[in-house]
């Protein structure tokens, strides 16, 4: 690890009177987050993205408000469910805010999570999908994002072409064009297949916060495996570039008495756990809570934190701006010099070469 960054879910609903987040602040928070992180030098900050639920959703704009409000830090998702997205459209948008950030995105996306409503994307206009997990079309339309992004022609000009100096018959690309924006998006998988498929299409790897399978070894040992299996598959694609890896994890540091009110172990917290999800049986990642010492040396004895490049802290966003800022603060303070971190100071995140 050489960089980390938060991972919100954005959720907010829920009584006023006890705390509960309107959409509104929810999102003004969101932005206040970010800022403060930039100005503490932490790497990335990145947002979940959930349909017909009180979460995030619907990125571009929030993505492009944080990144005019910052100078350094990499803006993303974590992921964008492509079942529900217009892949051409998609290409401008993401195009569009590369070139707003500077190049500080990091656009996770995936054939999408199990979400409250029944095939929901039918819903968005996008029909015709097989599988009831809709994965056919969210592969679909990833395919035609990619070729969009890239520069390919997208569509021919009018034989009477108006309003632009085309020829006619011409092809036409996706406008605006961010040339290097290929390089900065993510497949989020939960398999070792997805994952080794990712390092094939030479795409970065964002690896789930769970895994579906569950063999009695650690979650860690079983993301590294993955991590292990995507290196090797970008390897024999023959990919020449530099990918970026992440894993996700719950971190809360205890510096203080508050700390430790708030975020004491409560039975089963320091355990993975094993759950059942689109029906396989799955691992998911323990939380981590302690004082700084014991978070070291746990973490790196997390043998997935160590092989990847960025690590994404999930934060509770809905407990508002200064307790999160605090916690962030904590971290970079007391524990991530320890792991390896390197500022946004000291320039982007760079990932391991693939020998």
């Amino acid at each position: 690890m050489r960089a980390f960054g938060f991972l919100s879910f954005g959720h907010y609903g829920g009584s006023p009177t006890q705390g509960g987040l309107s959409a509104r602040q929810m999102l003004h928070d969101a932005i206040d987050i970010s800022v403060g992180a930039d100005e503490l030098g932490v790497n990335g900050a990145y947002f979940r993205v959930h349909h017909f639920a009180q979460q995030s959703a619907s990125p571009m704009p929030l993505l492009s408000a944080v990144a005019a409000r910052t100078q350094r830090i990499e803006v993303g998702t974590g992921v964008i469910d492509m079942r529900y997205e217009n892949p051409l459209y998609f290409a401008e948008e993401a195009a569009a805010l590369d070139l707003i950030a500077d190049g500080r995105v990091a656009l996770g996306v995936s054939r999408g999570s199990p979400e409250p409503a029944e095939r929901g994307w039918e819903s968005f206009g996008y029909t015709g999908s097989t599988d009831p997990r809709g994965a056919d079309i969210a592969h679909a339309k990833f395919e035609a994002f990619v070729q969009a992004i890239q520069g390919e022609p997208m569509a021919r000009a009018a034989e009477q072409p108006y309003g632009a100096p085309v020829q006619p018959g011409q092809g036409l690309r996706i406008e605006p064009y961010s040339p290097e924006l290929i390089r900065r998006i993510w497949w989020g998988a939960g398999s070792r297949e997805t994952a080794e498929r990712t390092g094939t299409q030479g795409l970065n790897l964002m690896s789930s916060t769970l895994l579906t399978e569950a063999t009695g070894a650690a979650f860690g040992d079983l993301q590294a495996e993955q991590i292990q299996g995507y290196r090797e598959a970008f390897r024999e694609a023959g990919h020449a570039h530099t990918p970026r890896v992440s894993v996700s994890r719950s971190v809360f540091p205890i510096v203080t008495e508050q700390d430790r009110m708030l975020f004491g172990l409560r039975p089963g917290d320091g355990a993975d756990q094993i759950g059942i999800i689109d029906g396989h049986r799955s691992t998911f990642g323990r939380t981590y809570t302690g004082e700084p010492d014991q978070l070291i040396e746990q973490l790196q004895a997390d043998a997935a934190v160590q092989a990847a490049d960025t690590l994404m802290l999930t934060i509770p966003s809905q407990a508002g701006v200064e307790l999160n800022l605090h916690i962030l603060e904590s971290f970079a303070t007391h524990i991530a010099p320890e792991l390896g971190w390197r500022p946004t100071t000291e320039g982007p995140v760079q990932g391991d070469p693939i020998r």
